[in-house]
């Protein structure tokens, strides 16, 4: 059974656009090759927005060479994009935006919740792409809460929500270009999971909120990321209080990463590139 290879902090706060207080959990400047696929994870809030006429969010940018998965708890987003793809991703609900050879979109509360006001909460994830399709069509996944399956773990314990890959047998929506789980998971305090990860996998467990503990002596508090070690098959989770986590997992992509805002990409004459097709619009 895979173990605990270290647990990461960063309590870094910032803006993004009009989200402010948007935690940086990890990053691949930080990290590399140790959580790919995965290349970064933000945390949105938990904040109170007061209610407001004015538009508030992320105005148009650019990607290329990667996807981004944005997983909402509280509140309301709308999201356009260059290809004419978008909609209103509530609580509950995941976007799953594949840029690949390059997109231009925007992220703002919906109108109607910026007018109500409320408590919001989210979490970004970018997810690298291999080079065979960092030059790929963009494309888009709006997936609803209805559309995630909740399997209940035995006993009363807690839950799973399956957004991508498989657990128990209960495969995710997403549809995704290299093997990796995303798992929303609660459970509650004094409880002890197994989850699957081949061998070789990376796998990341996020604690949203809550205590954790690894291997019977390794306790992380909430906001901290748990990397687990890449030999043997599955780990286990025990936790010491209510927990939300995240668990990310998959078959990592051994390829250079050269990243610089918002393109990553596997060389630096690539990035220029990027940078060049974005400044002639050639990115949607």
């Amino acid at each position: 059974m895979k173990t605990l290879a270290f647990i990461h902090r960063n309590d870094t706060h910032f803006a993004v656009g009009d989200f402010a207080h948007v935690l940086s959990v990890f990053s691949h400047y930080e990290l590399g090759n140790t959580i790919s696929p995965f290349l970064l994870l933000d945390h949105i809030g938990p904040e109170q927005l007061q209610p407001m006429s004015q538009r508030k969010g992320v105005s148009d940018h650019p990607h290329r060479g990667f996807e981004t998965v944005t997983i909402v708890y509280k509140g309301e987003i709308e999201h356009k994009d260059s290809k004419g793809s978008g909609g209103i991703i509530g609580a509950g609900d995941v976007q799953w935006m594949t840029a690949a050879a390059g997109i231009v979109h925007q992220e703002v509360f919906s109108k109607a919740f910026r007018e109500r006001g409320g408590a919001f909460e989210m979490i970004q994830l970018w997810v690298n792409l291999p080079a065979r399709d960092k030059l790929s069509a963009p494309g888009y996944q709006s997936l609803t809460s209805d559309q995630i399956p909740t399997i209940e773990l035995p006993n009363g314990i807690g839950s799973v929500r399956v957004i991508a890959g498989q657990f128990n047998g209960q495969s995710g929506p997403a549809k995704t270009h290299t093997r990796i789980n995303i798992l929303d998971v609660k459970m509650r305090s004094g409880q002890s999971a197994t989850f699957n990860a081949e061998a070789g996998d990376t796998a990341l467990v996020y604690l949203v909120s809550g205590r954790l503990q690894f291997d019977k002596t390794e306790k992380m508090e909430d906001a901290g990321l748990a990397v687990m070690s890449s030999n043997e098959s599955d780990f286990s989770v025990e936790t010491l209080g209510d927990s939300h986590f995240l668990i990310l997992s998959g078959e990592p992509i051994n390829e250079p990463i050269f990243g610089r805002g918002p393109f990553i990409m596997n060389s630096y004459e690539e990035i220029l590139q990027a940078f060049e097709d974005s400044k002639n619009g050639e990115l949607g």
